[in-house]
């Protein structure tokens, strides 16, 4: 099994092409968005951590995050996003990585990582094969942005500007969809790529390295045993 990194710019389109890749082509796929959600619920240690880094007032009594409240402090204040991001980062890859594992245990040609931030962090890319990076022209990321967060453009060019630029991306990627256009022509984009990964032999190394290692150590115990 090898990883694929997917990644773009913020309303660049990247959830409409992990869902063509999960639902239309089967394809296993962990989305860092949902998980991250998930590692900051009321009761869990990040959620605490960022209530006494931020203050209370960042949280609904419940204990959720009001993420507008918080999206406003962190999208105009580099530190305090480096902030929230070195608290929720180390829990949302542990999680990533336990999934990975599972995925690995069913035998998956390929896991698709849907990840933001994956060349802002850099933190998995050693791990990855080949990535994948969907993009638009800024002026469909604000419309889209503030059509979908109801922001004003100030606000959503603060949010497209806290990432790297998406021509950036685009040069460090393996693969590039472009979601300029139509539907369907995102999805022709993204199953020629599929079609490309499939055809791709590099699950078959890591499986054999696993399986030579594991008949090394059950050699050396089935030797000791005899001794």
């Amino acid at each position: 099994m090898f990883l694929v990194g997917l990644t773009g710019g913020i309303a660049s389109g990247k959830s409409t092409v992990t869902k063509i890749f999960r639902e239309e082509l089967g394809c296993a796929c962990i989305d860092a968005d949902a998980i991250a959600r998930q590692v900051v619920e009321p009761g869990t240690s990040a959620n605490k951590t960022i209530r006494v880094a931020f203050g209370e007032d960042i949280c609904f009594p419940d204990g959720t995050l009001n993420r507008e409240k918080l999206g406003d402090i962190i999208f105009h204040d580099e530190s305090k996003r480096y902030k929230l991001n070195s608290i929720v980062h180390p829990a949302v890859k542990k999680q990533m990585l336990w999934e990975i594992f599972l995925y690995f245990l069913k035998g998956y040609h390929f896991v698709i990582l849907d990840i933001p931030l994956l060349f802002e962090t850099r933190q998995l890319l050693p791990f990855l094969t080949f990535s994948i990076v969907v993009f638009c022209t800024e002026n469909q990321q604000v419309k889209r942005l503030m059509e979908r967060n109801q922001l004003s453009e100030a606000d959503a060019m603060a949010r497209i500007k806290s990432q790297l630029p998406l021509d950036e991306k685009c040069q460090m990627g393996s693969f590039t969809i472009d979601n300029t256009g139509t539907i369907e022509e995102t999805r022709s984009y993204t199953l020629n790529i599929y079609k490309t990964l499939c055809s791709s032999k590099r699950h078959l190394s890591l499986r054999f390295g696993i399986v030579a290692v594991v008949s090394l150590l059950l050699g050396t115990f089935f030797l000791l045993s005899q001794n």
